[in-house]
């Protein structure tokens, strides 16, 4: 099973809209596994970003990502960082299908609603970055009742 690293970025959680899509990325059959709600420090985010450093985005971004709490959240399935990636649509809202994420939520490329891994190692780096083990949780997702 592959892993993946979504956060619903400040203007997805101002406009109420981490269920709505917790709730598209399930029902794509991926489990959560973990989530929690926070508010980047620029330390953290500037980690996050690292890759794109030496980019002249970078500092719009690291404003962007800390100027409200996001929701971290970590998915598993067959193929997890693919179906996000699908899921989310093109990194600008313009280009991106209607019925993926930011087709539908996005505002513009930088308040695109969602960060999503773009590979199996960046989603292990991005996990490490976001939660410690014991806040990643394995139980079995059934479809049929069950005792608690």
């Amino acid at each position: 099973m592959e892993r993946s690293l979504v956060l619903i970025k400040p203007d997805g959680m101002q406009r109420g809209l981490a269920g709505t899509i917790i709730s598209r990325l399930e029902k794509q059959g991926l489990k959560l596994v973990a989530i929690k709600m926070l508010k980047l420090d620029k330390a953290l985010a500037q980690r996050h970003y690292a890759p794109h450093k030496d980019k002249p985005f970078f500092g719009s971004l690291i404003t962007s990502i800390t100027s409200a709490p996001i929701v971290a959240a970590t998915f598993e399935g067959e193929g997890a960082v693919e179906l996000i990636r699908k899921a989310m649509g093109e990194t600008d809202p313009t280009k991106a299908e209607a019925g993926t994420i930011r087709g539908d939520f996005g505002l513009d490329i930088e308040r695109n609603t969602i960060h999503g891994s773009d590979s199996a190692e960046t989603a292990r780096r991005e996990i490490e970055l976001f939660f410690s083990d014991d806040e990643i949780f394995d139980y079995h997702r059934g479809t049929g009742s069950s005792s608690y």
